[in-house]
């Protein structure tokens, strides 16, 4: 899926910049990386019958350096159209003072434990402008969102996974505040709650103009969702430390 995905990215590139001799300013490449931090990681699997335990709390969770590529199009100067390519996989280890029941194996208390939570996703997204003025833009749209994800625990002498691959569609959102001509403020992300779990992936950030065509960033990405049903019970909070730039082409 990662190869595919980066694939179409690439195929998107192309297409954006076989028009640039008109279009210029409508076509974006955004590149983003920093370091995330994990909050709390709480896992049940399966959701009805493993043991609750934290990847975070119970087990180490180290900072782990991330990327993000994302490349945009804007038809005119209110539809946007992008595609999103964020993978993520935080390690955790250690050991916990009481036997774990995860995916149908029991792992021992005081047993050596190293535990991967791996969430790639891969993101469509179609945004319409609202407000558009010199100063002041607000954008709504939709996103469809492919979860590329497994959570794993392992032993010396044991190993267990659960993987999930699935659609997730969820509302998007772009607001931005120029303070000046080359300062601005900015608040975009994807989010949405429904009975079945909610996801939410925002972005606080400031941001410099150094000439039309670059602008830099830097700011607060959260990382927040679950869900709860028989098979997995899963929430997670990751904290990012971002910082960016935008290349318009």
């Amino acid at each position: 899926m990662k190869r595919t995905f980066l694939i179409t990215i690439t195929f998107f590139c192309v297409f954006i910049l076989s028009g640039l001799s008109s279009l210029k300013a409508q076509a974006l490449i955004d590149l983003e990386s920093g370091v995330v931090f994990s909050g709390y990681n709480d896992v049940r699997i399966p959701g009805d019958q493993g043991t609750l335990f934290s990847f975070s709390r119970e087990l180490n969770a180290s900072p782990k350096l991330f990327y993000r590529i994302r490349a945009g199009y804007t038809f005119g100067t209110r539809h946007n159209v992008s595609l999103l390519y964020a993978p993520l996989t935080v390690k955790s280890d250690g050991t916990v003072n009481r036997d774990l029941s995860f995916e149908g194996v029991v792992f021992p208390a005081n047993t050596s434990l190293t535990g991967f939570y791996k969430f790639n996703s891969y993101r469509v997204t179609y945004r319409y402008d609202i407000v558009e003025k010199p100063r002041f833009e607000f954008g709504l749209g939709i996103t469809a969102k492919i979860r590329d994800a497994k959570i794993s625990l392992s032993s010396p002498s044991l190993y267990s996974e659960k993987t999930n691959v699935g659609f997730v569609p969820i509302i998007n959102f772009r607001l931005e505040w120029k303070a000046d001509d080359n300062l601005s403020f900015l608040l975009e992300g994807d989010a949405l709650a429904a009975p079945q779990g909610r996801a939410e992936d925002v972005l606080l950030a400031a941001g410099y103009r150094l000439s039309d065509k670059i602008s830099l960033k830097a700011g607060y990405r959260i990382l927040e969702g679950g869900a709860d049903n028989d098979e997995v019970y899963n929430f997670t909070l990751l904290n990012y430390a971002a910082v960016g730039i935008v290349i318009r082409l």
